[in-house]
């Protein structure tokens, strides 16, 4: 459904990804692992047409997604929900939520059907729709960042590091929600620091160092693979 093949990135002199080869079928879970800076965040601002491949080829379904605009991307059914939330924190929840429907706001009766899904989802941002988004805690900021994500009505949803800076608790259930979005049938490509609570719920996953992909594989077998424990479960 979403493939990258030998996509490379540059920012200036410098090569942040290097013929990176990823693939996500239809209504899977893929996990992707590195430390800070390793490139996942350049693979999703690539993948949405916010950073420009310098080569390669990025495929979903039969469109070629190199070149196009971010706006047709996200109106294509690939949706962006970035590292650090980037709400506006002056803004009501309410608008937030309604900036993640821009591409789709002539079909009204569609976009308040989205919205009451993430309400659903999401039942604190409906009690809480019409506070600044400045005003939540990390973990509903996070759930607002989610739910402006799903307003765009996403077939792939690319989540960048969900869980950064959050509680244990809400960790879990920022996870269940994932996975609740996923079997829905929307396929998830996550970005993760948090290596044991990401292969948990994945179906396949892949270690990035450096922007280079240096290892894949199921769930299984990444988390039971001495490397990636030493390296990113601390076992």
């Amino acid at each position: 459904m979403l493939r990258l093949e030998n996509v490379s990135v540059n920012y200036g002199s410098f090569r942040a990804l290097d013929n990176v080869n990823i693939h996500a079928k239809e209504g899977e879970l893929v996990v992707l692992l590195g430390a800070n800076g390793a490139g996942k965040s350049s693979i999703f601002l690539t993948v949405s047409g916010l950073n420009k491949a310098a080569s390669g080829s990025i495929k979903f379904g039969s469109r070629e997604l190199v070149g196009m605009q971010p706006s047709q991307i996200v109106h294509d059914g690939v949706v962006h929900c970035p590292e650090g939330r980037k709400l506006f924190p002056g803004m009501s929840v309410l608008k937030n939520l309604m900036l993640g429907a821009y591409v789709h706001r002539k079909d009204k009766a569609g976009v308040q059907k989205t919205l009451d899904e993430v309400f659903e989802l999401f039942p604190i941002l409906h009690e809480k729709r019409e506070a600044n988004a400045g005003s939540l805690s990390g973990g509903q900021q996070q759930m607002v960042a989610i739910g402006r994500a799903l307003m765009g009505r996403p077939k792939a949803l690319l989540l960048d590091e969900p869980s950064l800076g959050l509680a244990p608790l809400v960790v879990k259930q920022v996870f269940e929600v994932i996975q609740k979005i996923n079997r829905s049938g929307t396929t998830v490509l996550l970005a993760e620091q948090n290596a044991f609570a990401a292969l948990k719920i994945a179906s396949r996953a892949y270690v990035i160092e450096n922007g280079h992909i240096v290892m894949e594989g199921s769930q299984d077998e990444l988390l039971n693979n001495e490397q990636v424990r030493k390296a990113y479960i601390g076992a």
